[in-house]
């Protein structure tokens, strides 16, 4: 039988016992950009209501050029709604439970409970953007008017279907939003079409374009059987566009609208945190808002398993 060859030197698996490895903090795969957050006026609620007050009939305000010798001018009044709609927060919240042996032995060289307050809120806050998106009663997709709906006219995104959405929202319109795959589509169009669209620069990053206005992905854009949407949004209160809604001073707030409250330890040693965020969403005129509906990503695959 052949002999082994002697060891000369001490091994690397032996020597690895003795080094201390670097450690990097958990990484969440699901942490996104979450741009639409940062592009939103965000505005503080009282008692957690936002009244939603517009002018009734406004096309019944008139105003007349009078003439020079004429003293009669014509009157008129601004009438409002009587019944404005009102938006109440909604809470995004969890408890978190961690163990008090965990936290005491095992928080070195990274704090166990700041690292899964950290995990627990960036997994808050993407459930956040979702809800401004999706959520059935303030979500952008439940708040589109009959008459800011568009579908493409060729399936897949093109510039004229970009053009038509400027035609619903061109009074200052802030930002296109939709799915990565639906601005990947639109630049294959572009290409196509020899008009590669130009980027722009925001937060650090680069975002294509059309018109001057950014194209925003957020992976919380639903894809269905290979379709998606592209909204148009105007924002900020004075351009009477979107406003996010948050509740400010809150009990352990952390950040606008997000708190954090220790609830104690019960009898098997757990420690408790209760983690809630308030938030909302308000669309103040119907044309700050519009979609483009059937958007084509890609008609030879189906992603209706893939994405949310």
């Amino acid at each position: 039988m052949a002999e082994h060859a002697p060891q000369l030197a001490l091994s690397d698996v032996a020597a690895r016992q003795l080094a201390n490895a670097t450690k990097t903090a958990p990484q969440l795969s699901t942490i996104s950009p979450r741009w639409l957050v940062h592009l939103l006026q965000w505005l503080p609620v009282e008692a957690g209501i936002y009244r939603l007050n517009q002018v009734k009939n406004p096309r019944d305000v008139r105003v007349a050029c009078a003439k020079r010798d004429e003293s009669v001018l014509p009157q008129t009044f601004v009438d409002y709604d009587e019944k404005p709609r009102e938006y109440f927060l909604n809470a995004v919240t969890t408890i978190l439970d961690v163990h008090t042996r965990v936290s005491d032995l095992y928080s070195s060289p990274h704090d166990q409970i700041k690292e899964q307050l950290r995990l627990t809120i960036e997994t808050i806050k993407e459930k956040q953007e979702s809800e401004l998106i999706n959520n059935s009663d303030y979500g952008l997709l439940a708040n589109v008017a009959d008459s800011q709906r568009i579908s493409t006219l060729t399936g897949a995104p093109t510039p004229d279907d970009l053009d038509d959405l400027l035609t619903k929202v061109w009074k200052e319109p802030a930002f296109f939003l939709t799915h990565p795959l639906a601005i990947a589509a639109f630049g294959r169009e572009c290409t196509r079409r020899g008009v590669p669209p130009p980027t722009v620069s925001l937060f650090g990053s680069q975002f294509i374009t059309w018109r001057g206005i950014p194209l925003i992905p957020s992976d919380k854009v639903p894809v269905e059987e290979g379709k998606t949407k592209i909204l148009l949004v105007r924002v900020g209160d004075k351009r009477q566009g979107v406003v996010g809604l948050y509740q400010p001073g809150l009990p352990g707030e952390q950040s606008p609208g997000l708190s954090v409250r220790f609830m104690g330890i019960d009898r098997n040693a757990i420690a408790s945190y209760l983690i809630s965020l308030y938030c909302s969403l308000a669309v103040h005129a119907e044309d700050a808002l519009a979609v483009l509906d059937d958007v084509e990503i890609d008609k030879y695959h189906d992603y209706s398993d893939t994405y949310r």
